[in-house]
């Protein structure tokens, strides 16, 4: 009869197998990162598609993104538009001139709030009285980057938008690229200040936030088609008595900035800094390129964009913003008097309604030049993903219309 050995004498046996009888190494379990990484590897598709993955995926394409701006300001042309003129005009000030109806550049008069010509004066001594220009892109470069920082930041915690869609936020948006390192334009100051408020609001930190916001209005206005979603918000989370305050600061930090050209010509000031009614040129236009001239330029044109604007704005507010049941004008009383018990904004409710508001603004706007691509670009992803079209698509279409070097009355339509 066959003698059958015990079960752990059988493994001590087969341990001991192989050359020379040296016992065989049981195999070592494989670490966790190395097990997310293979899964990762076989299911490569999870890595494009899931949310989840979205820290890891902007994580590297920031990283590329350095390399990338430098490539850009080595390898591709500066082009002269506006910073010969911002430094003529800041040039004006440091000799003494405060009255800002005597403040010009090269293309025409300073036409923008005082915290303008606090950045860009730093940015011309910095640059030499800015003709190192090469340093100003540097400069341009690190704004770009902090701005793409700081929209991650948001998508990460929305968690909406699938991480492939972020290679055509950044890596292949070259009129991005072109806007802040190879124009040095002041639209990105302006707006990487903005990203930087709107960080702060999702964090709950509403105060500070209405404080920088202030501060990117005060580099260009366009950041004022925020505002109309930022005051909901506001009521929505204090109530109008508590809202006041955080309004007043905003206002203060303007009189703050602008009080040398207040006090010297305030009048001048007002028109200038915050000319609502300034007329735009046809030849530069992207959006109303299609219409003919006369009509671009009609002021009953004008009025009835800004009654659209307003008009959309309005139905937003009542159909879209506010929660289901609750009245609008419950937002006027303190949340605890209200007769649904108040809930805290969420963050997507916070991104979502600050973005539909510029976004209404820019689809009413009188005219938009190809620097202003720049004012909404980065939350078209979240719009998109945020209502049932073909998101890609139009993602595409928007990038084609403000890549082409021609503004033809096609792309403008």
């Amino acid at each position: 009869m066959r003698q059958l050995r015990p079960p752990c004498t059988r493994r001590y046996a087969a341990d001991m197998a192989g050359v020379g009888g040296v016992r065989r190494k049981s195999p070592v379990s494989p670490s966790p990162l190395w097990g997310k990484l293979h899964t990762l590897w076989q299911d490569k598709h999870l890595l494009l598609f899931k949310t989840e993955y979205t820290l890891l995926v902007v994580s590297v394409l920031w990283f590329l993104e350095i390399g990338i701006n430098v490539w850009v300001i080595q390898k591709v042309a500066y082009t002269e538009i506006d910073w010969k003129a911002y430094m003529d005009e800041v040039e004006g000030v440091i000799n003494g001139t405060y009255d800002y109806t005597q403040l010009k550049g090269d293309t025409g008069p300073l036409v923008y709030p005082a915290g303008f010509v606090y950045i860009f004066t730093a940015l011309y001594y910095i640059t030499g009285h800015g003709v190192n220009i090469r340093l100003g892109q540097y400069i341009f470069a690190f704004f770009y980057l902090v701005t793409l920082l700081l929209v991650f930041r948001i998508y990460y915690r929305t968690k909406k938008v699938p991480p492939y869609v972020f290679f055509f936020v950044c890596c292949a948006s070259y009129r991005i690229h072109s806007i802040f390192v190879l124009r040095l334009f002041n639209d990105p100051v302006a707006m990487m200040l903005l990203f930087a408020a709107v960080n702060l609001f999702i964090d709950g930190y509403w105060t500070l936030g209405c404080g920088l916001y202030s501060l990117a209005v005060s580099v260009k206005m366009n950041v004022l088609l925020f505002a109309p979603g930022l005051l909901f918000l506001l009521l929505s989370e204090f109530g109008l008595m508590k809202t006041i305050p955080k309004l007043s600061l905003c206002a203060g930090i303007q009189v703050v900035l602008g009080l040398p050209f207040l006090l010297e010509n305030p009048i001048g000031y007002m028109s200038r800094a915050f000319d609502l009614g300034r007329q735009f040129m046809f030849k530069w236009t992207v959006n109303w390129r299609f219409l003919p001239e006369w009509l671009f330029l009609n002021r009953y044109f004008h009025l009835l964009l800004l009654a659209a604007h307003l008009l959309t704005l309005l139905l937003f507010a009542f159909r879209r913003w506010k929660r289901p049941g609750e009245s609008i004008f419950e937002l006027l009383k303190e949340p605890g008097k209200r007769k649904i018990p108040a809930q805290k904004s969420t963050v997507d409710q916070i991104v979502l309604i600050l973005f539909t508001s510029n976004f209404i603004g820019m689809c009413f706007s009188r005219s938009l030049h190809y620097q202003f691509y720049v004012w909404y670009f980065h939350s078209l992803p979240y719009l998109l993903w945020s209502g049932g079209v073909k998101k890609l698509a139009h993602l595409l279409s928007f990038t084609f219309a403000f890549s082409c070097s021609r503004n033809t009355r096609a792309e403008s339509c």
